[in-house]
C-alpha cells in the first residue's frame, strides 16, 4: 500500500526533510503493519537527522509511535488485526501515514489511554521508568536533581518523582517553564538563565549536593552536573540536547568525590522482553490511576515536521508534541 512518509537523503539542518509517498508492504513473518495515529517528536529524531547517530541513507525519521494493526505476518501471536498498540523504539520512520514493525517491539495499549497520548508517552515514559526504576532505583527519601524539567522527559519526571515521595529539583529556561514544572510536582526550580545551578542545589539541600543526577542535556552541563553530586554520587548522562559529551578524563571522577557515572540507553532496558512488558505495565498503571497526566501540548502535520524540529531544538516546546499522519 502506499502511504505519505517523511524521508531524508542527506544528514543536515530541518531543510533536509522531505515529504514523500513510499510502498509500505505486507508484513513478513512476526511483523505488523500498522495504521499510524500519531508518532512522538523527540530529540533522538534529530540526532538521526544530523547524523549524530548514523543510520544508512536514505531513511525515514521517527521511532516512537500509536496505531490501530492493520495487518498481520505469519507467526505472530497474541496480537490481532484492530488491536491498539504503541512502541517506543521502533525502526526509523515512524513519521509516516503506515508503519511496518516487529511486533515484539510493540504493546498493547490500555482503553483508557488514547493513542495519541500513547504515541507521546511510549518512550518518554518508559526513559523515566529506565532511569528512576532501574538505573537508580529511587526510594522516595531523595532529593534529586533532573535537568530540562518542563521538556516531554521532564514533565514526567516531575509527577513520577512525586508519585514516589522523592523531591525532584528541576533545571528550567523560564519562569513560565519553572512554573509548569512546579505544577507537575517538582520540589523546587532552578533557572538556569538567571541562577547558578551549583549555589542553588547546595543552598536547597543545606550544601549536601544530590546522591544522582539525571541530565539529558549533555555537553553544556556536565560539569555542572558533576558538582551537584554528593560523594560517590551517580552522574546519569541520558541524552545530548546540547551536544554529546567528549574528552572525558576519569580522574575528574576521583577529584570530584569517587562519582560513578553511567551512560545508558532505553534500548537496553526493553530487553527481554518481559522487562518491556513490566516498564509498560507500570508507566500505564500510573497514567490510569491519574498520578501522571499525559498532555500532548503539539500536534505537527507531515507537512509540518521541518518546524517542529525546529521548535524543538529553539526549546519552545513543553511536554509530549506529536506528528500526526
Amino acid at each position: 500500500m502506499k502511504t505519505q512518509s517523511i524521508r531524508i537523503d542527506q544528514h543536515g539542518g530541518p531543510e533536509v526533510i522531505r515529504l514523500v509517498e513510499i510502498d509500505v508492504p505486507d508484513p513478513g513473518p512476526n511483523q505488523l503493519r500498522l495504521k499510524q495515529h500519531a508518532a512522538g517528536l523527540n530529540f533522538i529524531d534529530i540526532y538521526y537527522r544530523t547524523g549524530m547517530y548514523p543510520a544508512p541513507l536514505p531513511h525515514g525519521l521517527g521511532v516512537e509511535g500509536a496505531g490501530e494493526v492493520e495487518a498481520v505476518g505469519p507467526g505472530v501471536k497474541g496480537i490481532k488485526e484492530g488491536d491498539r498498540v504503541a512502541y517506543a523504539s521502533g525502526p526509523l520512520g515512524a513519521y509516516s501515514g503506515a508503519y511496518l514493525i516487529e511486533a515484539d517491539k510493540v504493546v498493547q495499549v490500555p482503553l483508557q489511554i488514547g493513542l495519541e497520548q500513547a504515541a507521546g508517552m511510549m518512550l518518554k515514559g518508559l526513559t523515566v521508568q529506565y532511569l528512576f526504576r532501574q538505573t537508580y532505583r529511587l526510594q522516595g527519601t531523595e532529593t534529586i536533581l533532573f535537568h530540562a524539567a518542563a521538556g516531554g522527559v521532564g514533565l514526567i519526571a516531575c509527577q513520577w518523582a512525586r508519585a514516589l515521595g522523592v523531591k525532584l529539583i528541576g533545571t528550567v529556561g523560564s519562569p513560565e517553564k519553572a512554573a509548569l514544572a512546579r505544577q507537575h510536582g517538582a520540589w523546587a526550580t532552578i533557572d538556569y538563565t538567571k541562577e547558578k545551578v551549583v549555589d542553588r542545589v547546595l543552598e536547597l539541600t543545606k550544601r549536601e549536593k544530590v546522591p544522582v543526577v539525571y541530565d539529558g542535556v549533555g555537553k553544556d552541563t556536565w560539569e555542572q552536573s558533576l558538582d551537584c553530586l554528593q560523594m560517590r554520587g551517580l552522574m546519569v548522562s541520558f541524552g545530548n540536547a546540547s551536544g554529546p559529551v567528549v574528552g572525558v578524563d576519569l580522574r575528574i571522577l576521583s577529584q570530584k568525590g569517587s562519582l560513578f557515572v553511567t551512560r545508558p540507553t532505553l534500548a537496553h532496558h526493553l530487553t527481554p522482553r518481559s522487562r518491556y512488558e513490566e516498564s509498560a505495565q507500570e508507566l500505564f498503571g500510573l497514567v490510569r490511576s491519574g498520578k501522571i497526566r499525559i498532555e500532548v501540548t503539539r500536534r505537527y502535520r507531515l507537512d509540518q515536521v521541518a518546524q517542529a524540529h525546529e521548535d524543538l531544538t529553539g526549546r519552545r516546546t513543553t511536554g509530549s508534541c506529536v506528528i500526526v499522519p
